[in-house]
């Protein structure tokens, strides 16, 4: 005896297995590489961004930490950058007050117009031209300048 018609096509959907035909898999698979190929370039520079924008915010809280522990000291401190190595260090009275390796934190590279800057007990900077320091990581760069009277941007 043959079943009603109408049990043979429940038990036809239920034997149907769920799932994705190759196809689909490789047009999915597709829109996702495009995807992230599009996004990738924009991650990367907003991470060089950040690094940089870092740095250069560490670097000049050094220049704030020497000015003060000069006033503080009442004697000459100075900031001393080693652009070989990347870092960053405060000094007074031939001891570090600070050291920051900026290029193994952030992976940023390091160049100035001066080895070094020195405030005196009063604050100001000690020396005849203004220190230029550039911060670059990728295609990102940033600048921080220091001028005579010891006052510093970025």
């Amino acid at each position: 005896m043959m079943p009603p018609l109408a049990c043979v096509e429940v038990a036809f959907v239920c034997m149907r297995r769920a799932g994705f035909t190759l196809l689909e898999l490789v047009i999915v698979l597709f829109l996702a590489g495009l995807l992230l190929g599009l996004a990738l370039p924009r991650v990367s520079a907003l991470r060089n961004r950040s690094a940089v924008r870092s740095a250069t915010g560490e670097l000049g809280a050094a220049f704030s930490t020497a000015r003060s522990a000069a006033i503080a000291q009442r004697a000459s401190v100075a900031v001393v950058l080693d652009t070989a190595a990347g870092a960053v260090e405060v000094r007074s009275s031939g001891r570090a007050l600070l050291r920051r390796p900026l290029r193994s934190i952030y992976g940023v590279t390091l160049s100035s117009n001066r080895d070094s800057a020195v405030y005196d007990p009063r604050g100001l900077g000690y020396g005849v031209t203004n220190l230029t320091v550039v911060v670059r990581r990728g295609t990102m760069v940033d600048t921080l300048t220091m001028s005579r009277l010891g006052r510093v941007r970025w």
